[in-house]
Order: structure tokens, then sequence, then C-alpha cells
């Protein structure tokens, strides 16, 4: 709450966020892993519709999400990585649950957690520490007009925070696909702004941000504004837990059915990047944002900007209620710590 903000340091602020980043992340990765399993097991690799396997990227690469951030890991030669190969007869979800635990241990309910919080932690923080800040700036000037403010702090901040990661994020798949040393990576980055200049390190940026921004401003509007509703309906000033959830999950939803189409373009427009940048496969097409969409709705319709939606939504709400109710309850923490 607005107070809260106030009494808060930015290191506290900083800190309940990244609690946020890992509690959500832990709990999101193992029903990711379970899903994408149950999925492989019925569909061969390449063949794959929807689900985890996004139809439009026809098993060039598979797209892993934990509802903070998505991760996708291009297939090299088309096969897969050899994790998510591993066989498995899985009856239901219950059932993968726990032959994945008794087979190959509980650690494999978290592949792929590392490179998750690599990108999540350090992009949690800016994002929810400039949304607060920035909160509290806009308030006095904008007076009358505050129900605008989360919709303008919301933007601005996932700006902000999809600026800075976006470099992260190249270096990190040229970790991932390359198996670089540091010095190697150095060298790698070193000769890739000599060649095409420091912008190249944003590849990607502008998919990202036109997927980003219009998702954060309705997050935030609606998340506001269902938290105030509730808050009045229960007689209270501050958020309960709850109240935090359920309209972290209803603002999520309701976000994630808006922008399903940014995701989908983004995610074949990183998917293109990596295939140039990783697997040196020359684009014969043009790669821009505008020509990717233009290419989506010739060959698959409206539909193709929906691919995607259902597992999309099943991570992404629960995601965001894990995330913003954590993220509330560490402020209330430190608030009372501070009194």
């Amino acid at each position: 709450s607005d107070s809260n903000v106030q009494k808060l340091t930015i290191v506290q602020q900083a800190i309940a966020s990244c609690c946020g980043a890992i509690i959500t992340s832990l709990f999101v990765t193992p029903l990711d892993v379970i899903k994408t399993r149950l999925q492989a097991q019925n569909n061969p690799f390449h063949k794959a519709l929807t689900m985890f396997l996004y139809t439009i990227l026809l098993g060039k690469c598979f797209v892993y999400s934990n509802g903070l951030m998505d991760h996708i890991w291009v297939c090299e030669n088309g096969d897969s990585k050899a994790w998510y190969k591993k066989p498995g007869h899985f009856k239901g979800t219950l059932d993968a649950f726990v032959k994945i635990i008794r087979i190959e241990g509980i650690k494999s309910l978290w592949s792929g957690l590392p490179p998750t919080l690599i990108m999540a932690v350090p992009n949690t923080v800016i994002y929810f520490t400039c949304y607060d800040r920035l909160s509290e700036a806009l308030k006095t000037r904008l007076g009358k007009y505050d129900e605008y403010i989360p919709l303008l702090a919301g933007s601005l901040s996932r700006f902000g925070s999809a600026t800075v990661v976006s470099p992260l994020e190249l270096i990190r798949t040229q970790m991932q696909y390359r198996k670089l040393s540091y010095k190697q990576l150095y060298l790698c980055v070193s000769t890739k702004v000599a060649a095409d200049g420091w912008f190249s390190l944003w590849g990607g940026w502008t998919s990202t941000v036109l997927r980003d921004v219009p998702f954060s401003a309705l997050y935030w509007y609606n998340y506001e504004r269902f938290k105030k509703m509730m808050c009045k309906e229960v007689g209270t000033n501050e958020p309960t837990f709850l109240i935090s959830f359920t309209s972290g999950a209803a603002s999520g939803f309701i976000a994630v059915v808006i922008t399903q189409p940014c995701d989908v373009m983004k995610t074949h427009r990183q998917t293109q990047l990596w295939e140039s940048e990783t697997l040196k496969i020359p684009q014969r097409d043009s790669t821009s944002t505008w020509a990717v969409m233009r290419k989506i709705l010739s060959r698959s319709g409206i539909t193709g900007l929906y691919a995607g939606i259902i597992p999309r939504l099943f991570k992404v709400a629960p995601a965001c209620a894990i995330m913003i109710s954590t993220y509330e309850y560490g402020k209330s923490f430190f608030s009372r710590l501070n009194e």
C-alpha cells in the first residue's frame, strides 16, 4: 500500500521482490516440467501441436515458461535436449509427479531453474521497485487522474527493466547453446559489438517491449482496481494475502488474454534471432516484428496469433498471484519492522 512504500527503503523493496521471484520460480517450474513431459509422450517433438510446443515454431525450438519469464531452447539439428527426451509413461499429472521423483530424483522437477533465476531475479527487482517508486512520484503530479497511475508506472517500469535485462538474455543464450567459458563469452560479445555496434546487444528488444509493456499496463491497472474493490468490501486499508493473491491471478488472466498475439510474435521473433545467432541459419524472410505478424496471419489466420494461450494462462495467472502476494507480504513485513 501507499503508506508502506513511503516507510520502506529501496533495499527492502528489492529484497521483497527478490524473494517473490525465487518463490514463484520454485513453485511454478515443477508444473512446467510435468506438463511438458506429459506433452512429450503424446506427441513426437517435431509434430507437437500447441500446448508447450508452439505450432508456429514447427519444432525448431521448445518454449519453457515459468510465468515470470519465457525461455526458448533452440533444438540443434531438430533434436530436443536430453532432459526433455527422457522416456516416461505417465497416466496423468500426479502419476508423472510421483514417477519423475522416484525414477529421476526430485531435482528433475526443477530442470531449467538456474537460467530462470539468473534472468528472473534482476528483472523482477528492477521492475517491482521501479513500479512502486514511480507510483509514489506520480501521485503528487497527477492528482485527480490518479486512477491512471498504475497504467503509466506499470508501462514505464516494464520498459526500463526490459531494456536493462535485454543484453543479459542474449549473453545467457550464448552461454547455454555454445557452452562458452567467461573468457570466450567476453570475446564473443566484444566481437559482436565491434562488428554490429552496441545496439546489436538489444536484438529482439522491440518484440519484448511490444508484449511486456501492454501486459504490464493492463496487469497493474486491473490489480490496483481489484485490490481497492476487495479491500473496500472487507473493510480494510491493507490488502490481506488472499486479496493480493486473488487480485494478482485475475489481473494476470485478463492481461494474458489481451496480449497473447504479442507473445506469439515475440516467441517467433526470438527463435528467428537465435537461429541466425546460434545455429547460423540464414534468414530468408524479414525478421521485423510486423513482418513476423503478417507471416503468421497469412499462414494460420487470426488463430495463429492465439497459439499456446491455454498453457500460458495456466502458468501466468498463478505465477502473477504468487509473485504479487509474496511481494505485498514482504513489504508489510518490512513496514512493521520499521515502525
